[in-house]
């Protein structure tokens, strides 16, 4: 019996589509020795397309009328005057999102209320470069000159309530222009409920001001709509491993050796025959967890939430285990708590994010 025509192209797409991808069957040290242009990836047809569409959706449901562009590069990040967001290459194929698992131990981005969190905030740094709103005298008030210069720490202040919290480690007081893209983000996420959590905040006249810019300028056509792509995937020549090398130096901060030794006094890293790991300890008990730190040291939620996010990501990344019984375990988790959010809050600072 002939074959259709229809048939026929499927097949070709399917094939090329398998030729496209043979990486994925390549053992990691095979997987990391192939060049990143090589990987022929292409976010269009990843599945973060529709988390690109979702944030369309929301920005057009918010008046704005601006679409930044999307492409995929090795990390996150909006260039400074480009209107644009760069998302890694991990987050568009399930079997890089693996290696880079095992690799750092962590996939920023990686499930959806992550990734769509990112992406809010991206998207507040491409719409201060579409509109120079940094420009604006007002927009200088509220957040500070966005010439400030960056610095590899800054001194967080937990008690603040000049500044919205949401990607995590007060985030938003380490640039003016952090601060800004954190509060759009605030502001652009559905069901947030801005106005009833930061009511009493002087974080509110942020909030407030991105409101009123998208009714002013929402509907128009931003000065800047440059399409330029920052170190785009197809020009990156550096293999999969020269980017973990690269990734991983330097990874220990100030903030992760102080949890590291607190961590070692409570787990192990000589797991027994039926160890369970410290990482998965801590996320079966972190409402707990939580509970038990506010009522012991005063901090709010979102303190201790960094805290035990920190004493999850280094339980992971040093593979550290449960000693002992686990009852014990968790009695000397929530002590160690304690200490390392006292600690935390009296460290020097806290390193920027990439």
């Amino acid at each position: 019996m002939p074959t259709s025509p229809a048939t026929t192209g499927a097949r070709r797409r399917a094939d090329s589509r398998r030729r496209r991808f043979d990486w994925t069957r390549l053992p990691d040290e095979e997987l990391l020795r192939l060049r990143i242009c090589d990987l022929n990836l292409d976010l269009r047809r990843s599945p973060l397309q529709r988390y690109v569409q979702r944030l369309y959706s929301e920005l057009d449901g918010r008046g704005i009328r601006f679409r930044p562009h999307v492409w995929l590069s090795e990390e996150w990040f909006s260039p400074d005057g480009v209107p644009g967001i760069a998302m890694p290459f991990y987050l568009a194929h399930p079997r890089l999102l693996r290696l880079e698992r095992k690799m750092t131990r962590a996939a920023e981005g990686s499930n959806g209320n992550w990734l769509m969190r990112i992406l809010r905030h991206e998207a507040g740094h491409a719409i201060d470069s579409a509109y120079r709103l940094r420009r604006r005298a007002y927009w200088r008030e509220l957040f500070g000159p966005a010439s400030r210069p960056y610095r590899a720490r800054y001194r967080a202040r937990p008690a603040s309530r000049h500044h919205v919290q949401h990607l995590g480690d007060w985030y938003a007081q380490s640039h003016p222009t952090e601060d800004f893209a954190e509060t759009f983000a605030v502001w652009l996420a559905p069901r947030s409920g801005w106005q009833r959590r930061y009511a009493s905040w002087p974080a509110l006249r942020k909030l407030h001001f991105v409101q009123q810019f998208a009714g002013e300028l929402g509907a128009h056509r931003p000065p800047v709509r440059c399409r330029e792509r920052i170190e785009p995937l197809e020009i990156n020549r550096r293999t999969l491993a020269q980017h973990y090398r690269s990734k991983l130096a330097g990874e220990r901060t100030r903030r992760g050796i102080l949890a590291d030794r607190l961590l070692n006094r409570v787990f192990t890293a000589q797991p027994g025959a039926r160890a369970l790991g410290a990482a998965q300890l801590l996320r079966a008990h972190k409402k707990r967890l939580l509970r038990a730190t506010i009522r012991a040291t005063g901090v709010d939620r979102y303190a201790a939430h960094q805290v035990l996010r920190t004493a999850i990501e280094r339980s992971e990344r040093l593979r550290l285990y449960v000693r002992g019984a686990q009852r014990q375990s968790l009695r000397d988790t929530r002590a160690m708590l304690r200490r390392l959010v006292r600690r935390y809050m009296r460290s020097q600072g806290v390193r920027l994010r990439a």
